[in-house]
């Protein structure tokens, strides 16, 4: 597998200095690397997937974005982001080799809105989406969270990659079980690569009661179907009401600290690491971890 970070530093200054109704044909064709992965889904406009997903505004000029885009390159961003990409690549080509990967992985990280409280106040400015595979996208502000761990959240995604080249994933038919396991491992797969420190915070700001409560709630739902309605039990309420989804009273991404926490079981009762882990059923996974499930 051959992992291309774009430089989407040049493209973005280069894209600021343009008249306003250059800029979505400019933003366009800088997210172009990932058009023919994200096809296998459908025709998906990717300014649209910009907008929708706290990028950037590019209906305005804002001071902030340069300095911020120059923050970013001075810190090494995009070469942290490699690196980590290239560490968790090795680890997971080592632990299941025989596994099906895209044959190249376009990585294009874009700068967030800063005015975005999805982004900068519940993610701590980053995260990224790289279920598709051959495609990983990745959002950020600099905050000296994300400035951190930008690169960690980049190795996140690239589990989901692998995994979803092996794994059937079905909007249809997708599971909370599903979706919670695959968070929980691709949270595991960080610790594991780096330690907990690297870990986002995602899985990791829960108390022991919340997550107590959370696990509960999720595990109760651990059968629902369909993506459309799984927002509330992954993202927790505040994102599924943004999605206009009916809350649960769950807290701020409950889904992956619980997720987390059956990984963590299934690792105790299985001795397989994450990595290993990456192209096992969630059936299995759930029920190594002693969740019982319909399936």
């Amino acid at each position: 597998m051959k992992i291309i970070v774009h430089d989407t530093a040049s493209a973005m200054l280069d894209l600021l200095r343009r008249p306003l109704e250059e800029r979505p044909d400019a933003l366009r064709d800088m997210l172009s690397p990932l058009r023919s992965a994200m096809s296998a889904v459908g025709d998906m406009d990717l300014v649209r997937m910009h907008r929708m997903g706290s990028g950037f505004r590019i209906d305005r000029d804002d001071p902030r974005y340069p300095a911020a885009l120059t923050r970013m390159r001075d810190a090494g961003v995009w070469d942290r982001i490699e690196s980590c990409l290239t560490d968790g690549w090795e680890r997971l080509s080592g632990a299941v080799p025989g596994a099906r990967t895209a044959e190249t992985v376009h990585v294009v990280l874009v700068l967030g809105d800063p005015d975005d409280d999805l982004l900068t106040v519940r993610n701590a400015g980053y995260f990224g989406m790289g279920g598709i595979p051959g495609a990983l996208h990745l959002t950020m502000w600099p905050t000296p969270t994300s400035l951190a761990k930008i690169g960690y959240a980049a190795a996140h995604e690239l589990h989901h990659n692998v995994r979803y080249a092996n794994v059937t994933w079905d909007p249809m038919t997708v599971t909370v079980g599903e979706q919670v396991v695959a968070e929980g491992l691709a949270e595991a797969f960080v610790r594991e690569l780096a330690g907990e420190r690297a870990m986002g915070p995602w899985a990791t700001t829960l108390s022991a009661e919340e997550l107590d409560h959370a696990y509960e709630k999720v595990t109760a739902g651990i059968d629902v179907a369909g993506m459309r309605n799984l927002p509330p039990y992954v993202y927790g309420d505040a994102t599924a009401q943004r999605m206009g989804h009916q809350p649960l009273g769950l807290p701020d991404f409950a889904g992956y600290a619980v997720g987390l926490r059956i990984v963590d079981a299934h690792r105790a009762a299985t001795g397989l690491t994450a990595a290993e882990s990456t192209t096992l059923s969630a059936r299995d996974i759930l029920r190594n971890a002693g969740v019982p499930t319909s399936a």
